[in-house]
């Protein structure tokens, strides 16, 4: 019996053996009349054979035989060697000819473009993917908007390549997946023009609650997203009524877009950017559809998405595979600590200076990187400005995952204090200007653009933990260096208003801010305004519960588009519209 090297994507032969885990699940939706883009499944049969024609197999195996997955060396040079293999080997006759047929039969809805130069997306498939247990995503390539016969075949080369990734090597070898078991599919699909793309969760993966759906959404096609480029829209459905309960808009700067060769990332225009990328409407289509796909597996779903001429398309489905127990209903979703433990009782710990660009709990991998080197910054640019070995304290901690800063200084930190940096606050403000912008600034100007001049594809994992250490080094050490003038003026001003307290101030006296900052600004006026509003919203509690609960965005949003679109809760307390504060 002949080999079977492509098949029509919805062909019910399109089992998991046969065109991989994202192969077998897009005939499945398909089937089940879900809204899928055409194309078709370039089988596992046609990786053997292209294997077994160019004796590969037996090359890869002896490659894997020296890899720890202990030693992320050791997997990047197995890849590397692997992938070599597949680019210098041709794809059999048979194989080439059946998917280039396959191609040339693609119709043409989604596209002006004739049929030899449709664009379509190549994705691969692996056997041991997209299953309940393991999740594989991301470990193989995709290579959107390609363009003709050859760019074709070019892709699912490159795709069967991916096979051997260093990552999925590793991952596969952690699971105990044979590796002479493993195999690739290749999906092959007309590229749906989006306007908007994006990733729906039939339940949410942040407090696992199953009668709620998230959706994920942006500008342009999915890749953004999917890559971790850009932060998207985000709405979280009801499923059961299909209400909209919440939603975030985000500021998305970036979007993929198609180019002549391929794809790429560029802005997002400024009309854009902080628009929803889904009418309510279209959420709640999106959700009836997550609603179907969830229904046709049994379990919660991991969807990918695309919105072209307000119609949806779905091109990827898989498990949710790390969903944590579902929350219960009735109980708030993250109970609030009530325990706020001191590291020291005997110390002071403060929320105060560079603190306030972290209003938000952070990550273990924050600590793990800012802190040190945030420590490593201050204390370099303290002994050059003072010319002396600068000792200071650790600055920061963590308490409920909050940043604290620990204002106690032992006796040689004191007496270093008051005996070097000190005597040193007119240096500081004659040359701190200076040397942020020469030590400070420029460096990190320079490392972010050579960072970005990088082909982060090419980048093995060790490279990229490097580029990360180094721009968040010179990041801190950017922030830091601004630290000692600011820090100067700073102390300026607290050595200015205990004098005038100590020595000037009468009763009746205005306070000494008044003389650093005036005594009716528009600033401070504006702080009156806003702090006579939130005592007005105080007075009434479902208000206030209404303000607390409601994501900022969502806010925002309601009162730059037009009272009336407001969810009306002054209508519970018996009012028809919100106080306005005036700025005169």
């Amino acid at each position: 019996m002949s080999q079977i090297f492509v098949l029509s994507l919805f062909d019910p032969q399109a089992d998991l053996e046969m065109v991989g885990g994202k192969g077998a699940s897009l005939a499945r939706l398909a089937n089940a009349g879900l809204p899928v883009p055409g194309g078709f499944h370039v089988t596992t049969a046609a990786y053997k054979q292209f294997l077994a024609e160019n004796d590969l197999q037996p090359r890869i195996l002896r490659m894997l035989q020296d890899v720890d997955v202990t030693q992320p060396t050791t997997l990047e040079t197995a890849s590397a060697h692997i992938r070599a293999l597949f680019t210098q080997s041709s794809i059999p006759p048979a194989i080439a000819a059946a998917i280039t047929s396959a191609y040339l039969a693609l119709p043409t809805p989604y596209s002006l473009l004739p049929t030899p130069s449709l664009p379509v997306a190549v994705r691969s498939s692996a056997t041991a993917e997209d299953l309940p247990e393991a999740s594989f995503a991301g470990q193989q390539d995709t290579y959107l908007n390609i363009q003709g016969v050859d760019a074709v075949l070019d892709a699912v080369r490159r795709c069967w390549a991916s096979l051997w990734t260093a990552r999925a090597i590793g991952y596969r070898a952690r699971q105990g997946i044979d590796p002479d078991a493993v195999s690739l599919a290749v999906v092959v699909q007309m590229l749906v023009p989006a306007d908007a793309a994006g990733i729906m969760f039939t339940a949410n993966p942040l407090n696992g609650r199953r009668d709620q759906a998230v959706v994920n959404a942006a500008w342009g096609l999915g890749e953004a997203i999917v890559g971790g480029l850009v932060t998207p829209d985000s709405y979280t459905v009801n499923k059961a009524s299909g209400q909209v309960v919440a939603r975030e808009i985000a500021d998305k700067q970036v979007m993929t877009v198609r180019t002549a060769e391929g794809t790429e990332e560029q802005p997002v225009s400024a009309s854009l950017r902080q628009s929803p990328s889904l009418t309510e409407a279209q959420v709640v289509e999106l959700g009836q559809l997550g609603a179907q796909i969830e229904a046709l597996y049994g379990m919660p779903m991991d969807v990918e998405w695309c919105l072209a001429n307000g119609e949806f398309f779905i091109v990827q489905a898989r498990p949710i595979t790390a969903l944590p127990p579902e929350a219960s209903m009735s109980e708030p979703e993250i109970a609030p600590p009530t325990a706020w433990p001191m590291p020291d009782p005997k110390s002071k710990y403060v929320r105060a200076s560079i603190i306030d660009l972290m209003p938000d709990p952070v990550s273990p991998l924050f600590t793990t990187m800012a802190f040190k080197a945030y420590d490593a910054g201050i204390t370099r640019a303290m002994s050059d400005i003072t010319h002396s070995k600068a000792l200071l304290p650790e600055h920061f901690l963590t308490i409920n995952d909050y940043v604290y800063s620990d204002t106690r200084l032992n006796g040689r930190q004191m007496w270093w204090t008051l005996t070097r940096m000190l005597p040193s606050f007119p240096r500081m403000i004659r040359t701190g200007v200076s040397y942020w912008r020469e030590n400070g600034r420029a460096p990190y100007v320079e490392t972010v653009r050579r960072w970005e001049a990088q082909s982060l594809n090419n980048l093995s994992a060790t490279d990229l933990l490097d580029g990360a250490r180094e721009i968040v080094r010179a990041a801190m050490f950017n922030l830091t260096a601004q630290m000692v003038w600011m820090g100067a003026c700073a102390g300026s001003e607290m050595l200015f208003t205990r004098v005038y307290n100590r020595l000037v101030k009468r009763p009746g006296d205005p306070d000494a801010t008044a003389f650093l900052m005036g005594y009716d600004s528009t600033p401070i006026r504006a702080e009156k305004s806003l702090y006579d509003l939130s005592e007005w919203v105080r007075a009434h509690p479902d208000l206030a519960d209404h303000i607390l609960n409601a994501p900022t965005s969502g806010l925002t949003i309601h009162l730059s588009t037009s009272p009336s679109l407001l969810p009306t809760p002054y209508s519970l307390i018996g009012l028809t519209s919100a106080p306005v504060c005036k700025l005169t």
